[in-house]
């Protein structure tokens, strides 16, 4: 198999020639010229049936070429036949549990928390007419009922970069598909499916475009898995924005060169804040004992380049200090990002469920952008310095 380098700069990209162009095209039509009606009518029951082709795009909320090219590369780097596309990583995770629990009548979830926040509260507030059970790894096996649907794990976890045994969490969900938020991963650094995973779910939004300039959400999956998908999104029109398919699948063609850049500097902070006085505790699956079931070099490729960690006392006085990380939500851009989940991606889940799962008030996401690691390190030494100047935190000797 090729390097996922070259596969990242030309997957999508095979019918480029046959249309006489380089550069990727961008289809913004709402509607599709016919050649007779009957044509039309075809086309428009095969993509009704979730067909990822057909004679006609016909309207635009059914398919785009342009989103078509990001499905086929995303599942080539994904190592599925298919994917499908949305306007959101939310929009793609509710077709998606729709798709594997309602339209199947399998109406339970069994997922790992820590999750991200927004897919916590979804499974949480009844709103997909789902029931969900948490469960820690090793306790999957006996969650699974016999109306089980789906399990779902995000590894690495978001906020504290827990690692889960994909293999072990396959072979313990038996028949129960299994979804997982690849996110943080990215394609460069582990592929699911490859370990037994049914789903492969993205947030488009974050290092797949890479430049915080495109939100979408994108789900890879077996051809008969991928087509329900598509025809819930049919019918519900969360077809992804063909301007977004555009900067998401031209953001692909660099996204190793960036996950592999921002991995080292993100390595070398989380060694640096393991030892900085300010912090209590770095969570970074490169650090030692931080991966105790040995995923790293057999299912995940790299540590990756997002981290947490714990300051003694509550951290907004640090966050103010910071003049290169922009304090914001969302990771996986070219600039570093901060935040604290207990504010913000992860306020909706219970404080109870929080604290459970170690999102604690005092921790802090980053998401490690291209910048030099010596100047993202003056900017987080001096706002640490600050927690130390104030006496939030003991000082020693």
């Amino acid at each position: 198999m090729r390097s996922i380098h070259t596969r990242a700069v030309h997957a999508g990209r095979d019918e480029l020639t046959a249309l006489g162009v380089h550069a990727l095209p961008i289809d913004l039509s709402t509607t599709y010229p016919l050649t007779d009606a009957g044509s039309g009518e075809a086309a428009l029951l095969e993509l009704a049936e979730g067909a990822p082709t057909a004679g006609s795009p016909v309207y635009g909320r059914l398919i785009n070429p342009t989103v078509s090219r990001f499905e086929r590369a995303l599942a080539e780097l994904e190592g599925l036949p298919d994917a499908v596309a949305f306007g959101s990583g939310m929009a793609a995770l509710v077709a998606t549990v729709q798709a594997a629990c309602l339209i199947t009548g399998r109406k339970h979830v069994v997922a790992l928390r820590p999750l991200y926040g927004g897919t916590d509260h979804l499974l949480t507030s009844g709103i997909l007419g789902v029931q969900v059970t948490f469960a820690d790894a090793a306790g999957v096996a006996a969650a699974i009922r016999p109306d089980t649907g789906l399990v779902i794990a995000e590894t690495p976890a978001n906020p504290t970069l827990d690692l889960v045994d994909l293999d072990a969490l396959v072979a313990a969900a038996g028949s129960v598909p299994v979804l997982v938020d690849n996110t943080f991963a990215t394609p460069v650094l582990q592929n699911p499916a490859a370990h037994g995973a049914t789903y492969v779910l993205h947030s488009a939004t974050k290092y797949l475009g890479g430049h915080g300039d495109a939100m979408g959400g994108i789900v890879a999956a077996p051809a008969e898995q991928a087509a329900a998908i598509r025809s819930l999104r049919i019918a519900t029109g969360a077809l992804l924005h063909p301007m977004s398919a555009y900067l998401l699948h031209r953001g692909l063609a660099t996204l190793p060169l960036r996950v592999e850049a921002a991995q080292r500097t993100a390595a070398e902070l989380a060694a640096r804040l393991s030892v900085h006085p300010a912090v209590a505790k770095v969570h970074y699956p490169g650090l030692a004992g931080s991966d105790p079931h040995r995923v790293l070099g057999r299912q995940l490729r790299g540590p990756g380049a997002v981290l947490s960690f714990e300051t003694f006392e509550e951290s907004d006085a640090m966050l103010a200090k910071l003049r290169l990380f922009t304090h914001a939500v969302s990771l996986g851009s070219v600039d570093s990002l901060v935040e604290r989940p207990a504010a913000l991606t992860h306020r909706l889940v219970p404080d109870t469920d929080r604290l459970a799962c170690g999102i604690s008030p005092r921790l802090v996401r980053v998401s490690v952008g291209l910048e030099d690691v010596e100047d993202l390190w003056s900017d987080l030494d001096a706002a640490l310095e600050v927690l130390i100047r104030i006496n939030v935190i003991p000082i020693t000797s």
